[in-house]
């Protein structure tokens, strides 16, 4: 079936406030379990019993859902170490001993796939081990479903916005074989300014554009597809959450004004439904900037940068222009009320129309159609 990749990633610790029944899947292909992470000894997952529940709760609840969605369970996190996934990928004996565990719980609570969400590669060697990690992972997925006649699992990684990190030092991300080992990528397009900028200032969390510099979505997917992605393996990620600062003069609260440091939220970090409930009890005067395509509100010395309708609008039409394969929320359990992944939905099937002209169809689309406050 042609279509796009509509995702969403749902946190565990929200289950409380957002549990599964409340996902809406009419507005989604695939649902993302959040996270489930490896021994730091033994690099393999292991599942206790409350955690047994807690995936069988969910795998329970959205298979039974109509229409029906692929559910993958996400390793990684901002909050694991960056050394500990390279630590497994470094050796063969180590990759295989993790992804032969993403298997069996892969198949033992019936997901559809993995998403390995390492977050980030840091030097040049950790992505070539990235890059054969990937390749002994489809070897393994394709071996599996082979002897025991299941349908091949899923593999996806989440991944920085752009296939060029320029850190302490510059390394790239291994394209050729992402393109041939995994089903799509989730490009973070989020999370361009946050509680790390020094100094201190308020800045857009997922710029469409940015008027002065690369630090954008449009020139992160752009690099990616001239890096050589294919296209529809090319997921556009959209933020449900914002970031707050305060302000250090209230009457100067554009972008870029300075910040003594962040505002409401832990680490300045905020769901949407929290922004929302936070402009409205504060009667925040509420910015749309259109050089960027991003939003803001103020109050007092609050500054929040976030997307709303109108930005997440742009950034789809944006994204059909592209052609890539679609997109994905972090995380849709600060959509309460569906309002941004129902707000997409019907935009997407008018912008991504059948793709049997370009040879586009989706990898694993369906048969019938708060502790992550870090970098994600």
């Amino acid at each position: 079936m042609t279509g796009p990749n509509k995702g969403g990633y749902w946190p565990s610790w929200s289950e409380l406030d957002f549990p599964p029944a409340n996902i809406q899947t009419t507005f989604l292909t695939h649902v993302y379990y959040a996270f489930l992470n490896p021994n730091q000894d033994t690099f393999q997952i292991e599942i206790d019993d409350t955690t047994a529940s807690a995936l069988r709760r969910f795998i329970t609840t959205l298979h039974q859902k109509s229409p029906p969605v692929k559910t993958l369970f996400s390793v990684g996190g901002s909050s694991v170490d960056q050394e500990f996934f390279s630590r497994i990928a470094s050796s063969q004996g180590s990759r295989d001993r993790f992804i032969r565990s993403t298997i069996q719980v892969a198949r033992r609570f019936h997901f559809d796939g993995v998403d390995l969400d390492w977050e980030f590669p840091k030097t040049q060697h950790d992505m070539d081990n990235f890059g054969l990690m990937l390749a002994e992972w489809r070897v393994a997925v394709n071996q599996e479903a082979e002897s025991t006649n299941n349908p091949k699992l899923l593999l996806s990684a989440a991944t920085y916005y752009k296939p060029v990190i320029h850190w302490d030092v510059v390394h790239t991300y291994p394209v050729e074989s992402m393109n041939k080992n995994l089903d799509w990528i989730n490009a973070m397009c989020y999370d361009y300014h946050g509680s790390w900028d020094e100094p201190p200032a308020t800045g857009t969390l997922a710029a469409l554009y940015d008027p002065n510099g690369n630090l954008s979505t449009s020139y992160g997917l752009q690099s990616w597809i001239d890096a050589g992605i294919q296209r529809r393996k090319l997921v556009m990620g959209l933020p449900l959450f914002g970031r707050s600062w305060k302000l250090q003069d209230p009457a100067i609260h554009g972008i870029g004004a300075k910040a003594l440091g962040v505002g409401p939220g832990e680490d300045g970090y905020m769901i949407y439904a929290e922004v929302e409930a936070f402009n409205v009890q504060n009667n925040a005067e509420v910015v749309f900037d259109e050089a960027s395509v991003s939003v803001y509100s103020v109050a007092g010395t609050t500054w929040i940068g976030y997307d709303d309708v109108r930005s997440i609008k742009r950034k789809i039409e944006y994204a059909k222009a592209l052609e890539i394969g679609g997109y994905f929320f972090w995380e849709i359990s600060g959509d309460q009320g569906q309002r941004f992944s129902g707000l997409a939905h019907p935009l997407s099937t008018l912008i991504y129309p059948s793709r049997q002209d370009h040879d586009l169809n989706f990898p694993g689309t369906a048969p019938s159609l708060r502790k992550k406050h870090c970098r994600r």
